[in-house]
């Protein structure tokens, strides 16, 4: 009889535990095995930017355009900037909670102040220099939001914003390690800022990749090394993504050589000082996007770019490829199963499965 009562009393324990860890979002024991794509539009487009602002998911674009997908209505509302004959091409994307914000690359850099219905912008910083190119922007707050590019002087270009994105003032040299020479960065998926809490990593490309760190909202910088492949203008880092304050991920590669499924992948674990290279020659080569699965305690990641989406659960260590589209530019969850993604003439949305 009492041996009865223990193999009751343990599977209870077992069926409590499971459950306990199913009610706390654990998912680490889940591993995708497929992915079920949903187009949302197509159209002759070149998208690098996307957020989700609740039902809405927002793109910035070439030939100056911007605009959002109703995933409820499932309308799409497009505008279009010009200035004078230029065509913008918007590769940089952020919101507050009463406006979005786009920043083109190119001179001259206009950053938008959009309404949230889409219809109203205006700019609120203009800078004008041959070098001038921004990759990346990110809010920490309804208050405070970064923008980053590539290095017009021995610095990388940033601005920030302390009032809600209503003026933008560039960070100083002298306030910000000196970068290397030919050291820069891409924009290839808005993801070369990332922001957790007050800690802020951008991500750097070209004959040095690195990561700079601040953990006081931009105020002060370090920079690290990486073991990323680098040493030519379009090698380095192309996207990070950060779990939480201490685990991290880069990816990118060598455009010029797309195949290369080396030296493109690493992870920290202590908040980005040091980096260790994951999944050599195996998985995927150039990446443009990485991301982390939400609710996998840093276990689940997505990469996008020209090896089409691959999948690890184990921080890394190996990769599935659940699809070989090779147009996708950059993507974000909605929640730990659905994510949105975007590239070359079309917006998709994926079911992980």
């Amino acid at each position: 009889m009492k041996n009865i009562f223990l193999i009751i009393l343990v599977v209870i324990v077992l069926v409590s535990c499971k459950t306990a860890d199913y009610k706390l979002g654990n998912l680490n024991r889940i591993s995708f095995q497929s992915v079920i794509i949903d187009t949302l539009f197509q159209d002759k487009i070149s998208i690098r930017a996307i957020l989700i602002d609740k039902n809405k998911i927002w793109y910035a674009a070439d030939k100056g355009r911007y605009g959002f997908h109703n995933l409820d209505t499932s309308q799409k509302l497009e505008n279009t900037i010009t200035k004078d004959s230029l065509k913008l091409e918007f590769r940089s994307i952020a919101q507050t909670a009463k406006h979005i914000f786009i920043l083109n690359v190119a001179n001259p850099a206009l950053l938008h102040q959009i309404s949230k219905d889409g219809k109203e912008t205006k700019v609120v910083y203009q800078e004008n220099h041959e070098k001038v190119f921004y990759d990346s922007m990110q809010f920490w707050d309804d208050k405070e939001g970064i923008a980053m590019g590539d290095p017009i002087a021995d610095c990388l270009n940033i601005i920030t914003t302390r009032d809600g994105g209503n003026s933008w003032n560039k960070i100083p040299c002298n306030k910000l390690p000196k970068v290397m020479d030919g050291e820069a960065a891409f924009a290839a998926s808005n993801t070369n800022i990332v922001i957790r809490e007050n800690n802020t990593w951008i991500v750097s490309g070209g004959k040095k990749s690195r990561v700079f760190y601040s953990s006081n909202r931009g105020n002060n910088w370090t920079v690290y090394n990486t073991p990323i492949v680098q040493g030519k203008t379009m090698t380095g880092i192309f996207t990070a993504d950060f779990y939480d304050a201490n685990n991290g991920f880069v990816a990118g590669g060598d455009y010029e050589n797309r195949n290369q499924n080396f030296s493109n992948k690493a992870i920290t674990a202590d908040g980005g000082k040091t980096w260790t290279l994951r999944a050599e020659n195996q998985g995927f080569g150039y990446a443009s996007c990485v991301q982390y699965v939400p609710k996998t305690n840093g276990k689940g990641l997505v990469a996008v770019g020209f090896s089409g989406i691959h999948y690890s659960s184990d921080s890394g260590v190996s990769w599935k490829q659940l699809s070989t589209d090779s147009t996708l530019n950059t993507i974000r969850f909605t929640d730990e199963k659905t994510a949105i993604a975007a590239g070359q003439n079309k917006m998709i949305r994926i079911n992980f499965k």
